[in-house]
C-alpha cells in the first residue's frame, strides 16, 4: 500500500512518509523471553518464586490536555487552558500475570530516584525474586546503582519502546485522569496523581487488561 499512490487513501487522510528504522529490530524479544526468564533464575542468591515485572517512567506536569468531552446539546463545553513548566514524576512497575503494580512519585529520573524505586519494589515483594525489565535509559545503567538481593534488571532491545506494555498503563492514566483538568499548585498535581496511581495499585484487573499481552502471558506460562 505505501508504494501506491491512490486519491482515495489521500482523501482517507493518510500519506506516505518514510519509516523510522530501528536499528536491530526487537531483537526477538518476544521469543527468547521464556528461555531469558529461566537463565535469570539462576542469578539470584536464593531459590524463591520469580515475579516478572516491566518498569518505566512518566512526566507529569501542569501542561493541560484538551480532549473532547460530553455536554448538552446546544452547548459547547468550556475548559481552561495551563501551560507551566513544573513537572513531577511517576516510577511504576507492573506484573502483567496478576496485575499487580507498584508506583511511586519522585521529583526527577536519575540513578538516585530509581535507586529508591528499586528497593521500594525490592521490599514490597521479599519473599519472591524480582526480574525487572527496563529500557536503557542512562540512569537504569547507572554505575552507581545497588541492586537488592531479590531483584535484577532485564535491558530491553534499543529504540523499541513498543514492547513495555508500562507505557499503555501510562496512556490510560492520562486519558482518565488529566484531561480537561489544570492544577494551581505542582502539589495539588502531585496529590491528584497519587490518588490516580492508588486507584491504579487497587485495580489489579485493570493493570492486567491494559498490559497482560499474550506473549508476555505465554512466556510465563511455560
Amino acid at each position: 500500500v505505501c508504494n501506491v499512490a491512490s486519491p482515495w487513501l489521500a482523501k482517507a487522510g493518510t500519506r506516505q512518509a518514510a519509516p523510522r528504522i530501528r536499528p536491530g529490530g526487537s531483537g526477538g524479544v518476544e521469543k527468547k523471553l521464556p528461555e531469558t526468564i529461566n537463565q535469570a533464575k539462576g542469578h539470584f542468591d536464593r531459590p524463591a518464586p520469580l515475579r516478572l515485572m516491566f518498569q518505566d517512567e512518566a512526566r507529569f506536569g501542569r501542561i493541560s490536555q484538551t480532549r473532547y468531552c460530553w455536554c448538552p446539546k446546544p452547548f459547547r463545553p468550556l475548559t481552561q487552558a495551563m501551560v507551566t513548566q513544573e513537572y513531577t514524576y511517576a516510577y511504576a512497575a507492573v506484573s502483567p500475570l496478576d496485575g499487580i503494580l507498584d508506583t511511586l512519585i519522585l521529583p526527577s529520573v536519575n540513578g538516585a530516584c530509581m535507586q529508591i524505586f528499586v528497593d521500594e519494589v525490592a521490599s514490597r515483594h521479599p519473599e519472591e525474586n524480582i526480574l525487572m525489565v527496563v529500557d536503557g535509559a542512562g540512569w537504569h545503567r547507572s554505575q552507581d546503582l545497588q541492586m537488592p538481593n531479590n531483584l535484577r534488571l532485564l535491558f530491553l532491545p534499543a529504540y523499541a519502546p513498543e514492547l513495555n506494555p508500562v507505557e499503555h498503563l501510562w496512556d490510560d492514566l492520562r486519558e482518565k485522569s488529566f484531561h480537561n483538568r489544570v492544577f494551581d499548585s505542582i502539589t495539588s498535581l502531585e496529590k491528584h496523581l497519587e490518588q490516580a496511581l492508588a486507584e491504579f495499585e487497587q485495580s489489579p484487573k485493570r493493570a492486567r487488561g491494559i498490559t497482560g499481552w499474550p506473549w508476555i502471558i505465554s512466556a510465563l506460562s511455560n
